[in-house]
């Protein structure tokens, strides 16, 4: 089981997205995400939040919401939980990523990019403005073959 952070960081209707093109074997290769990663021993889901935001942008986040869980199922892998994050307030200014290219997207076009289908459905959910909210995605290769929310197929 592995538990990771996924920020996205909002100015202007727009969101901060990692284009995932620089690391070798990544799941995410050439698809369009927020930031974060994996906890490390000891951490608490905000401190990793911090840490990675910091490492991959460089930007210091001031203040954040948690905006849900998402339980990741894929063939043949380990289960994630994905601790969702947004927020609009942070200083700094952006660094290169050794991951990927970031980049300010309105918010808009996001549907427009190459991104996972069941990103889609947490996206939306964000700009509805849900309350906290648990989301188990299932994945088989690719395609996304299950979707449920808090507790209820979708």
């Amino acid at each position: 089981m592995k538990v990771t952070t996924l920020c996205y960081i909002e100015r202007d209707d727009q969101y901060l997205m990692l284009h995932r093109v620089k690391k070798k074997n990544d799941i995410n290769h050439d698809k369009w995400i927020g930031v974060g990663g994996h906890l490390e021993e000891g951490e608490s889901p905000e401190e990793c939040l911090l840490r990675e935001v910091k490492e991959e942008t460089g930007l210091t986040l001031t203040d954040w919401r948690f905006r849900g869980i998402v339980t990741f199922v894929c063939d043949g892998g380990e289960t994630d939980y994905m601790c969702l994050y947004t927020s609009d307030s942070f200083e700094g200014e952006l660094i290169d990523c050794d991951e990927g290219i970031l980049e300010w997207v309105r918010k808009d076009r996001i549907g427009q990019l190459p991104i996972w289908e069941g990103d889609k459905v947490f996206f939306s959910l964000i700009s509805q403005g849900a309350p906290f909210f648990s989301l188990k995605l299932r994945y088989q290769k690719d395609e996304l073959v299950e979707c449920v929310l808090d507790g209820k197929d979708m």
